[in-house]
C-alpha cells in the first residue's frame, strides 16, 4: 500500500559556487595606462528552508534526491559585480527537523509559518582586482576566485505538532474517538494497525475554542525497538503537549496495559513521561452496571475517565478535562 503521508526524506543539497572576481584593466582611448577596474563575483545561491502551515507531509519531496542552488556570476569590467546565484527555497510543514544524514547531528527545525532558515550558504564571490591595488602595485593583474559552495546529505524528518496525542494499543478506539470529536475521517476497522499514518483532527470546544488532536498508530510491546509499526510513529508523540492514553474497557487488565504503554514511551524517550497525561477507558458501552462499577473503583495513578465514542458517554467531560490540562 502506498501512502501520501511521508514523514522522512533524505536529499543531497548543494549551495552555489561564488563567482570569480574580474582582473580587468581599463582600456580607454586616451588613458594609455588605465588602472584595474575588475568587479567582484556574485555570491553562490543559498539553500533555504521555509515553514508552510498548509503542508502536512513531506510528500512533495518524496522523489527529490538532489537539490542544487545556482552559481554566482563572475565580476565584469568597470567594477560591475556579478549577479548572485539563484537561491533554492524548500518549503516544509511545521514540525520538520533537519539533520545531517551521515552523523545524525541535529541542524535546525521549522516551527512556525514563513520561518526561513539558510540551511547551506552559497560560496562568497571573489574580489575583483580593484581591491588589490596599492601604492606600490598600481595594476594588479589578478583577482580572487569564487568560494566553493557547500554539499551535504540532509534528512528532513517531520514530527507532528499537535496539542493532544492519542496513545494506545491497536483497537483501543483512538480513530473512532477522533472521528467523533473532530471532522477528521480516519479509516476505522476492528483489526490491528488500521491507522498506518498519523491523523490530525481539529476538536471544537465550548465558546468557539479548539485544539488539535493526533491519532498516532497503535504501539505494541517492543515498539521502541521497531516492532509493530516501530518507533517512526513514536517520534510524533514527542511534540504533543498532552498525552491521552486509551485502553479499551474489555481489556483483561487495564492497569497492566497502561503500564506497558508507559514503559514503551520511557524506553523510547524518558522525557515523554514529563508530559501531562490522562487515561480514557474506551468502549464503556460494552459494560453492564456491575462492570461500570468496577471501572469506577479502579486504582490508577493517572486521572481517568470512562467514555464511549458510540454513545457519546463521557465525551464532553473528556474534552473539558483536556482543555483544562492544555490551559493550565
Amino acid at each position: 500500500m502506498t501512502s501520501n503521508f511521508i514523514d522522512y526524506v533524505k536529499i543531497h543539497c548543494s549551495s552555489g559556487k561564488g563567482g570569480a572576481g574580474s582582473a580587468h584593466l581599463r582600456r580607454e582611448k586616451f588613458v594609455p595606462r588605465g588602472g584595474p577596474d575588475g568587479g567582484d563575483g556574485g555570491r553562490g545561491g543559498n539553500i533555504i528552508i521555509k515553514g508552510n502551515r498548509n503542508m502536512w507531509t513531506l510528500l512533495h519531496l518524496k522523489y527529490t534526491k538532489h537539490i542544487a542552488a545556482g552559481p554566482g556570476e563572475s565580476g565584469g569590467r568597470q567594477q560591475s559585480s556579478g549577479r548572485s546565484g539563484k537561491d533554492i527555497i524548500i518549503e516544509l510543514p511545521l514540525g520538520t527537523i533537519a539533520k545531517d544524514a551521515e552523523t545524525d547531528e541535529y541542524l535546525t527545525e521549522i516551527t512556525h509559518h514563513d520561518q526561513s532558515i539558510i540551511l547551506l550558504k552559497g560560496g562568497r564571490g571573489g574580489l575583483g582586482n580593484t581591491h588589490f591595488k596599492t601604492s606600490t602595485h598600481q595594476t594588479p593583474r589578478f583577482a580572487q576566485p569564487g568560494e566553493e559552495g557547500l554539499e551535504q546529505w540532509v534528512v528532513f524528518e517531520l514530527k507532528i505538532l499537535a496539542d493532544v496525542g492519542l496513545v494506545g494499543f491497536p483497537n483501543a478506539g483512538k480513530s473512532t474517538l477522533l472521528s467523533v470529536v473532530s471532522a477528521a475521517k480516519p479509516e476505522i476497522a476492528d483489526y490491528p494497525f488500521t491507522t498506518l499514518v498519523p491523523n490530525l483532527g481539529m476538536v471544537q470546544h465550548r465558546d468557539n475554542q479548539s485544539f488539535v488532536m493526533a491519532d498516532i498508530p497503535g504501539i505494541i510491546e517492543g515498539a521502541h525497538q521497531g516492532k509493530g509499526l516501530g518507533y517512526r510513529f513514536l517520534r510524533h508523540i514527542e511534540r504533543n503537549s498532552v498525552l491521552l492514553f486509551m485502553v479499551a474497557a474489555d481489556s483483561p487488565d487495564i492497569a497492566h496495559e497502561y503500564n506497558i504503554l508507559i514503559s514503551e514511551l520511557e524506553k523510547f524517550n524518558p522525557e515523554l513521561l514529563d508530559k501531562k497525561r490522562i487515561l480514557a477507558i474506551s468502549k464503556c458501552d460494552l459494560l453492564d452496571e456491575d462492570g461500570m462499577q468496577k471501572m469506577q473503583n479502579l486504582q490508577l495513578n493517572v486521572p481517568h475517565l470512562l467514555i464511549s465514542s458510540h454513545t457519546q458517554k463521557g465525551i464532553l467531560q473528556l474534552k473539558d478535562a483536556l482543555w483544562k490540562i492544555l490551559n493550565h
